[in-house]
């Protein structure tokens, strides 16, 4: 059954044709079970994140294609749109990038932790799908070891760097002392929590969170000294923010270019800093067009992100060496699934022969030969069967010098244990 990674990512393919083919987390559920129903896919996975959408597919021999093709119907987009934007890795590239993936290796920023937890959820919704079988399994328990190892043994998680920490970086430079101004975070899930704590770090002078679910954006607010607001009354407030950092999962712009007119006309045109790290986009586009915005996407944040990659090289390196000793491991086991066991084998056979025998020494029985007679048919008859083959192929052997196979056939049945007993 092979294995393929099929997609694309903020190396691959821009924003815009991300946000086409992100998943949010409830139409996730659906289309794992929709690409798992296909024809030829035997198990499958789905990764979507901010910066990729990938799909990890066991298929028959056969069927390596019919997961691009699934990927381009269900968001409906025309044929062949998607082709120079995808990646595909098959077997053991397979492994290897699922293993660079989960360490951060192939994240913008490298060595981020954030997508650790982000497989870890997609695993455990392919889990719970049910979409999952022993090797794709195997090869995700197997990814949280090797992330863990590369953790422990490595300094790629030694400078505090992710996504939201590129952000507020980001805003840092634009202005000076962050303790001076206003902050409006849109969103409440994990990157803009972390977000706020870097924010907080930062002594912020004051915090806005605003987001669907009231609640969620007073919990977060209350752990970092702000204050919430619904999303609802998003224009009402924006005025206020000098930096406006947003990432939700809305299929749909929140922040509007004429909200953001308003806002800027409110402020009396005093400069403010916008960052959008959300995919789909959470700030329409043309809001950059306005004057005194900034506006930053998600792929801008690229040149910030570099400044950090020198620091992580050397730990980049070690860790792509662990992570090519574990892909031979998960590569060994997962050949030894297509081998023959010949232990199993010989039971099989062994199974028969014994059936076959006590069924001939039950009829003699029957027929009025005595016990002992029964068990000295079944004791001799199974003992010539069983060692038959074997006895012809070690005389063989002798004769032709094949010391490897009697050597071998000593370990096999325990005699060169005996051999040193007896000395």
């Amino acid at each position: 059954m092979p294995l393929i990674a099929l997609g694309l990512n903020h190396l691959t393919a821009p924003v815009s044709l991300r946000e086409q083919v992100a998943f949010d987390e409830d139409a996730a559920a659906g289309a794992l079970l929709d690409l798992s129903r296909q024809d030829g896919v035997e198990e499958a996975m789905i990764l979507s994140t901010c910066n990729r959408t990938e799909l990890y597919v066991g298929v028959a021999a056969g069927a390596e294609d019919i997961p691009q093709a699934w990927l381009g119907h269900h968001h409906r987009l025309t044929p062949g749109k998607l082709d120079e934007f995808l990646y595909r890795h098959d077997e053991q590239d397979a492994v290897r990038h699922m293993f660079r993936v989960a360490t951060g290796l192939d994240s913008m920023v490298l060595g981020e932790p954030q997508i650790l937890g982000q497989v870890k959820s997609a695993y455990q919704q392919a889990r719970g799908a049910q979409t999952l079988k022993a090797p794709l399994d195997r090869l995700m328990q197997h990814t949280f070891a090797v992330a863990k190892r590369v953790r422990t043994d490595t300094r790629i998680g030694a400078h505090t760097v992710s996504v939201a920490f590129t952000a507020v970086r980001l805003a840092e430079q634009v202005f000076a002392d962050l303790k001076q101004a206003c902050v409006l975070l849109i969103g409440a899930g994990d990157t803009i929590e972390l977000t706020a704590r870097h924010l907080a770090e930062k002594q912020v002078h004051r915090l806005i969170v605003a987001n669907r679910t009231l609640e969620s954006a007073q919990e977060l607010a209350g752990h970092h000294g702000g204050y919430a607001i619904a999303l609802t009354d998003l224009g009402q407030h924006l005025a206020e923010a000098d930096i406006v950092i947003s990432s939700t999962a809305a299929r749909q712009p929140i922040v509007t270019r004429t909200m953001v007119e308003q806002a800027m006309a409110n402020r009396r045109r005093k400069p403010m800093f916008m960052v959008d790290i959300a995919v789909p986009r959470d700030i329409e586009a043309d809001v950059g067009e306005l004057s005194d915005v900034y506006l930053y996407g998600i792929d801008d944040l690229r040149q910030v992100i570099d400044d950090n990659l020198r620091s992580r090289a050397a730990a980049a390196r070690e860790a792509e060496a662990i992570i090519d000793l574990q892909v031979d491991r998960y590569m060994a086991w997962r050949r030894a699934l297509n081998l023959k066991n010949p232990a199993l084998d010989m039971r099989v056979h062994a199974e028969i022969y014994r059936d076959e025998v006590l069924g001939k020494a039950r009829a003699m029985i029957a027929h009025g030969k005595s016990p002992d007679e029964a068990l000295a048919f079944l004791a001799n008859t199974l003992t010539n069967k069983l060692l038959h083959h074997p006895s012809a192929r070690l005389r063989e052997a002798a004769l032709s010098g094949d010391l490897d196979l009697l050597h071998a056939a000593g370990r096999l049945y325990g005699l060169d244990r005996e051999a040193d007993e007896d000395a």
